[in-house]
């Protein structure tokens, strides 16, 4: 599932389509009615977390990736049908795979909290400090993942962020001290620019220290590999490097 730094890179890729004319819209997506797309002009693309967000003057399209959705950019996929494909009165165009598509009606600004959106110019720490005191019974591998507290943090981020930070992913929100609360704000924002960049740099696997990895690089033990929590996400940690704050239950 792609987290909210590889959106923003294809929100750069996309950019130059802002202000192009639809000359013709296919697809297999059921939420869309493709005839009402030629025509229409991209006013705007944008991100919220993992949402890729295509504005139009009849209404947004909500782009979700899901585990195995991707897209390119002029040129199609071999055998592969578009969930939308879309091509432009001045050239080139869009095609979207294997995601979800959903329609949103009315203006972005008011459809989203942009302040969630750990890598946004709008991005409030305070305010996912103050949504996280709410959930103190919350697993914190749990809140990392929360997309109204953490917009676009995803697993990779939630492992790497708790190694980080020596954590127990089964610590309790309302458990970790405040310094710890605190450093959990920031790094899920640091962790996504630097994530961000090395994606760009085709370097961001060698920069892993706990996701998918089999030896704690701290400890030189092996790592614990569970799927925990709500989310049931696969999380990766070292028992002796990462404290696990308050009881065990």
């Amino acid at each position: 599932m792609p987290e909210g730094p590889s959106l923003v890179i294809l929100k750069e890729l996309a950019r130059p389509y802002e202000g192009r004319t639809i000359a013709a819209a296919h697809g297999n997506a059921k939420t869309l009615a493709f005839d009402e797309l030629v025509g229409q002009p991209i006013l705007s693309v944008r991100t919220w977390g993992k949402h890729f967000l295509i504005e139009l003057p009849l209404y947004s399209i909500r782009i979700h990736f899901l585990m195995f959705g991707s897209y390119r950019i002029d040129e199609r996929k071999d055998g592969s049908p578009e969930r939308l494909g879309l091509a432009f009165e001045e050239g080139g165009e869009l095609n979207f795979y294997t995601c979800a598509m959903k329609l949103v009606e009315g203006e972005l600004d008011e459809a989203y909290d942009w302040q969630a959106d750990v890598i946004a110019d709008a991005w409030k720490p305070a305010a996912a400090l103050k949504k996280l005191r709410a959930k103190p019974d919350e697993l914190v591998c749990d809140a990392l993942l929360d997309q109204t507290i953490f917009s676009g943090v995803g697993n990779i981020i939630k492992n790497e962020v708790l190694f980080r930070l020596r954590i127990h992913p089964l610590s309790r929100v309302g458990d970790l001290p405040a310094t710890k609360l605190r450093e959990l704000v920031k790094q899920a924002r640091v962790y996504s620019f630097e994530f961000l960049e090395w994606k760009k740099a085709f370097v961001l696997k060698q920069h892993w220290l706990a996701h998918t990895k089999r030896i704690c690089p701290r400890c030189n033990i092996a790592f614990h590999k569970a799927h925990l929590g709500k989310t049931q996400r696969r999380t990766f940690w070292c028992e002796r490097c990462q404290k696990r704050y308050g009881p065990v239950l």
